[in-house]
């Protein structure tokens, strides 16, 4: 039988509420205080801790506090990239960002989905889906990328929008759902 963690990886339906699981999330949160509560010049760019939790951090990255994430070891990140303050990767399934990325301010990325059944919603199930951003591309302050979106490579996420599905490589995208920005004639 699989684990509840092994599920989540699996992208399958898996319950939340579980030791293994609470046992990692807690590992996270010890390394984001310690990332959000280091003095900056002792900090650097990503606090040890956090740095070793990530699943790929290579030298350049720069990730301001505060930040947030639900696990560390499921976000891959490019080289340069950089995330502003208080953005938030709950990263159930892999999130992966490409070299020379830019996140907005409070930009949130959630790959947990939540059964829309209330009785099983209650009892911990979701499942994971992974979101992919390319090189090159830039989220806007505030932006949400919601699980399973794929953003191409030199892509604009304008700020508050609200991605639900795929943005195309060097497209900009603006609003609640994120659609494709047309420029007047």
């Amino acid at each position: 039988m699989a684990s509840e963690r092994e599920k989540m990886m699996a992208g399958e339906w898996y319950c939340c509420l579980d030791p293994e699981l609470d046992a990692m999330r807690e590992r996270a949160r010890r390394a984001v205080h310690a990332h959000n509560t280091s003095p900056p010049n002792e900090r650097g760019t990503t606090a040890p801790a956090l740095h070793a939790l990530l699943g790929s951090a290579p030298a350049g990255i720069f990730l301001e506090a505060p930040f947030h994430c639900a696990y560390g070891f499921n976000i891959f990140l490019g080289e340069g990239v950089y995330l502003n303050a208080g953005c938030t990767i709950l990263d159930t399934a892999p999130v992966r960002i490409g070299a020379r990325s830019m996140l907005g301010p409070s930009v949130q990325i959630y790959c947990a989905d939540h059964h829309r059944d209330p009785v099983l919603r209650s009892q911990g199930l979701e499942t994971a889906r992974p979101v992919t951003i390319g090189a090159d591309v830039w989220v806007g302050g505030g932006a949400i990328l919601l699980g399973g979106v794929t953003v191409g490579d030199g892509a604009i996420v304008g700020a508050g929008a609200v991605v639900t599905r795929d943005v195309a490589p060097g497209a900009t995208v603006v609003g609640n759902p994120a659609r494709p920005l047309t420029e007047p004639d």
